[in-house]
C-alpha cells in the first residue's frame, strides 16, 4: 500500500469515527429547542411552555420535585412532551371541540398524540402567573400558521383548579380574536421564540384568586387546533 492510499484510508476512518461519535451525542444530549415548531401561549405561560421554560436547561435536577412538583410529574411522565412544548394540538376536529375533547382532558387535547401530554391534565398546584383581570394574552406562533380564530376562556368564579379537574362547564368566554394572517404579529427578542407573537385582549372581570385560562387556537393552514391551559392568580 503506497503513502497516498494510506492517507486516504486514514481520512476515511476519521470521518466514519466522527459520524459515529456525533450520532451518539445526539442520542444522549437533549436539544435546547423543540423538535417541531408550532406554538403555544407564552403569557400567561401554558403549562407545557412554562415547564420547558423553567426547567428545559436543568430537567434532571431533583430539586424540581419540591420546587415545582406539577412540572416534575410532567417531565417524569413524558420528557418528549416537554421538549415539544409547542406541539400540543389535535387534527381533524371539525370545530366540534366539546364533542372531541372529553371533560377532564381539556389540557391534553383529549390525550392527543397517544396521551403524550396527559400530564397536563393533572390536578394540583401548577405555578401560576399573577395578573389583573384585564390582560393581554400572548400566543407565540412559531411556525407562522396564523389563526382562523383564537378563543380565550377563563374558569368561572368558584372553580378551584387546585382540587378540580377542568370541564367544559367550568369555562366562560373572555376574549376572541379575528382572523390573523400567517406571518402577522410581533417579533420577539427571545431567540427561542423565532416566529410571531399574536395577542388577544381578555376581560375576566369578577374573578379573583386561582383560575385557568383556556386557549383554543385554530391554525389557518389546516384543521389543526391547539388547546392550551395557563394557570393564573388574579390580583
Amino acid at each position: 500500500m503506497n503513502r497516498h492510499e494510506q492517507e486516504r484510508r486514514s481520512r476515511s476512518w476519521l470521518l466514519r469515527a466522527a459520524a459515529v461519535l456525533s450520532a451518539g451525542l445526539v442520542s444522549v444530549v437533549p436539544w435546547a429547542e423543540p423538535a417541531a415548531a408550532h406554538g403555544s401561549t407564552v403569557d400567561p405561560a401554558s403549562r407545557n411552555y412554562g415547564c420547558w421554560q423553567r426547567w428545559g436547561h436543568d430537567f434532571q435536577n431533583p430539586a424540581m420535585a419540591n420546587q415545582d412538583p406539577m412540572c416534575w410529574q410532567a417531565w417524569q411522565s413524558d420528557t418528549n412532551a416537554m421538549w415539544n412544548w409547542n406541539g400540543l394540538y389535535r387534527d381533524g376536529v371539525g370545530g366540534d371541540h366539546q364533542g372531541v375533547i372529553p371533560n377532564g382532558q381539556l389540557c391534553s387535547a383529549g390525550h392527543t398524540e397517544g396521551g403524550r401530554y396527559a400530564a397536563m391534565d393533572a390536578v394540583g398546584d401548577w405555578q401560576a402567573t399573577e395578573t389583573g383581570t384585564d390582560f393581554t394574552l400572548r400566543l407565540h406562533d412559531q411556525a407562522m400558521h396564523g389563526a382562523d380564530y383564537i378563543d380565550v376562556y377563563v374558569t368561572r368564579q368558584g372553580f378551584n383548579p387546585l382540587h378540580q379537574a377542568l370541564g367544559w362547564g367550568d369555562l366562560e368566554l373572555a376574549g376572541q380574536s379575528g382572523r390573523i394572517l400567517p406571518g402577522e404579529g410581533e417579533v420577539s427578542d427571545d431567540p427561542n421564540l423565532n416566529g410571531r407573537t399574536m395577542t388577544v385582549d381578555v376581560n375576566a372581570a369578577g374573578r379573583s384568586g386561582r383560575h385557568i385560562v383556556y386557549t383554543i387556537w385554530k391554525a389557518s393552514h389546516a384543521d389543526q387546533v391547539y388547546y392550551l391551559c395557563s394557570d393564573v392568580d388574579f390580583r
